[in-house]
């Protein structure tokens, strides 16, 4: 009977001892992960082209404003106004961004190593979700902050014009993140259907361009109230009929807010509730059922 010839070795394998840093710290990890992966951090050259592409225009068109503002020493668009005047280039960030965070982990099957972790199903979405809201926020809040300093710098009531300058930046910075959070949710919630990144974005333009020629035939029916109600049908169109309900003369005409909503206003905060509210479920739900595969 021979002798057992087999060797242990040691390869320097050692358990770890460190702190173990539990759920808060995986979800801030994913968070930031996601929010670098907007903005193209931290991957090729050619995935950082689009997101800057887009923070460029936004900027020179803010730095553009200031200017003109400069010169003729008059208010040429509010800072509510610049978002509205953003919103179809923020539609196609979001449709390259969405798919980015979360399209792409389901087409490479990553999801269950995320999910052997201490991450809870609906963490994983939750952080994704708030990533994409921040680089929104960012997007459309960031240009507003030049427009900001470029008006501080030519306001000639001292420190009482930038205090007032601040008053009218702070609604245009709350508004923008009603946009980012409208955005997000549904550009999420669409991309999270499909692991091929080309028609979860063709699905997300379609969602938001689509809608857009039902308000326009809304719009001319014979019915007043159906006028009124018509800027639901979109969800651009209803983060416009909030805006205009609470921001009121920074965002529209004296006046155009009562034309064009009526005494609608609180339904349309409602409706965008709603919208957020039901996006958020439906993605959480989604990744319920990813997870459980």
């Amino acid at each position: 009977m021979s002798e057992p010839t087999g060797v242990i070795h040691d390869i320097g394998y050692q358990r770890y001892t460190g702190p173990r840093l539990g759920r808060r710290h995986v979800f801030g990890a994913l968070y930031l992960h996601g929010l670098r992966t907007v903005f193209g951090f931290g991957r090729s050259a050619k995935a950082k082209i689009f997101p800057w592409l887009v923070v460029a225009i936004v900027t020179v068109v803010a730095a553009g404003v200031t200017a003109v503002r400069t010169q003729i020493g008059e208010v040429v668009m509010t800072y509510a106004q610049f978002a509205d005047a953003m919103s179809w280039l923020v539609i196609f960030f979001v449709a390259v961004a969405a798919p980015e965070l979360v399209s792409r982990d389901l087409r490479s099957g990553v999801l269950p190593l995320y999910f052997s972790r201490p991450l809870p199903r609906g963490d994983y979405a939750l952080a994704k979700l708030l990533a994409l809201v921040s680089a929104l926020w960012l997007l459309l809040g960031g240009p507003q902050l030049v427009m900001f300093l470029g008006a501080a710098f030519i306001t000639g009531n001292g420190m009482r014009g930038v205090w007032d300058e601040l008053l009218d930046l702070l609604p245009g910075l709350l508004y923008a993140g009603l946009w980012a959070v409208v955005f997000a949710s549904i550009g999420l919630l669409v991309a999270s259907i499909t692991g091929k990144r080309a028609f979860a974005a063709g699905g997300i333009v379609a969602v938001f361009l689509m809608t857009t020629p039902i308000v326009g035939t809304l719009s001319i029916m014979p019915s007043r109230t159906v006028n009124e109600l018509a800027l639901l049908a979109s969800p651009s169109t209803l983060v416009q009929g909030v805006g205009m309900f609470t921001l009121g003369e920074l965002l529209v005409p004296a006046g155009e807010a009562d034309r064009m909503i009526g005494d609608f206003g609180p339904v349309y905060i409602l409706a965008a509730v709603l919208l957020v509210a039901g996006c958020v479920a439906l993605l959480l739900l989604r990744y319920r059922k990813v997870a459980a595969r």
